[in-house]
C-alpha cells in the first residue's frame, strides 16, 4: 500500500500559486492502483482518499506508518463506492457484494478490510474515503436504489444532473464522513454552479467516466481569486473549506464527492452568485 501526504494550504498563499503549484497541492493524479491500494492523506481535516482495482488477487487494506495505528480503522471510519464491475468487500469476515455505483460504510474499529472482484476480466474499482472517527457506528451497505436521489438543473443552464447521496445522516450514522455520486446527463457540463463554499467541512471530488479525449475544468479558490485545474479521467481534487468547487467539462461526466469536518448538514453552505466571481 502506498500513501502520499498533502500538507495544509491557506487562501493567502493560494493567490500566488502558478499552474504547477496548484496541481501539486490539490490534484491527485493517481487515485487507483491495480492489485494494490493507492492513498493520499490530506492534512485538511485529515481525510484520506484513494482506490484499488483487484484483478489477480484479493487486496487488503493495511495500516501505514503515518497513522501510528495497528489497523487502518483503529481511529477512522471508511466510505467505499464501487465505480467498476461487481466486487466484494469483506470486513472482519463479513462479506458485502457491491455492484456498480453501490456503497459501503465501514465502522471504526474494523480490523481487516479485503477487496476482490467477482470477475478478474471485468474488475471492480473501489474508491475509498476515510475520516477520523470518535466512536463506532454500524457497518452499513447502501444500494444505489436506496440512496437519496436529487434531480437538479436545466438544459438551458447545461447542468441537468442527479445527486445520489449515499452516506448522509438521513441514511447512515457516521462521525463526520459524508459521501455521494453526481451524474451529469448528456449535453450537460456544469456542476455546482452557481457555486458555494462550506466553512465547516472540506471536500474531495473524484472525476470519472471522462473520455480519454475529454477533460474537466475544475474551478477553485475564494470568490475573488478563482483558478482552474485541468482534470482527466479517474483523477481527484482536494478542496479546502474556503474554496469554491465547481467543474465544467468538454463533455458530460460523473464525480464522487466526499466531505468531512465539523458539520454533516448537506445544505449548510454559503452560496455565491455567479456575478460575484472574479
Amino acid at each position: 500500500m502506498e500513501m502520499t501526504i498533502r500538507d495544509y494550504s491557506s487562501k493567502e498563499d493560494f493567490a500566488h500559486y502558478d499552474t504547477a503549484r496548484l496541481r501539486k497541492e490539490y490534484l491527485i493524479e493517481k487515485v487507483f492502483a491495480v492489485d494494490d491500494i493507492s492513498l493520499t492523506y490530506s492534512y485538511i481535516d485529515r481525510i484520506i482518499v484513494g482506490g484499488t482495482i483487484p484483478v489477480k488477487k484479493e487486496v487488503i487494506l493495511g495500516t501505514a506508518p503515518e497513522l501510528r495505528a495497528e489497523h487502518f480503522l483503529d481511529r477512522r471510519e471508511l466510505g467505499i463506492i464501487n465505480i467498476g464491475e461487481t466486487g466484494k468487500v469483506t470486513c472482519d469476515g463479513v462479506s458485502y457484494t457491491l455492484k456498480h455505483w453501490e456503497c459501503l460504510y465501514v465502522s471504526r474499529g474494523t480490523k481487516e478490510v479485503r477487496f476482490s472482484s467477482l470477475d478478474p476480466l471485468h474488475p471492480a474499482m473501489f474508491y475509498l474515503a476515510s475520516s477520523p472517527a470518535h466512536k463506532e457506528y454500524p457497518t452499513t451497505f447502501i444500494s444505489f436504489e436506496n440512496a437519496d436521489h436529487r434531480h437538479l438543473g436545466t438544459q438551458e443552464e447545461c447542468n441537468v444532473r442527479t445527486i445520489n447521496r449515499f452516506i448522509i445522516p438521513e441514511k447512515v450514522k457516521t462521525c463526520q464522513l459524508s459521501m455521494g455520486l453526481t451524474h451529469l446527463e448528456p449535453g450537460s457540463i456544469w456542476n455546482t454552479m452557481p457555486c458555494h463554499t462550506h466553512e465547516r467541512r472540506m471536500e474531495v471530488y473524484l472525476y470519472f467516466d471522462i473520455d480519454p479525449k475529454e477533460a474537466v475544468f475544475h474551478f477553485m479558490g475564494p470568490k475573488d481569486q478563482t483558478r482552474h485545474i485541468m482534470v482527466h479521467n479517474n483523477q481527484a481534487i482536494i478542496s479546502p473549506s474556503w474554496s469554491i468547487h465547481a467543474g465544467c467539462g468538454t463533455k458530460n461526466y460523473t464525480f464522487i464527492w466526499a466531505m468531512c469536518g465539523e458539520n454533516q448538514d448537506f445544505d449548510d453552505m454559503d452560496n455565491i452568485e455567479t456575478k460575484d466571481l472574479l
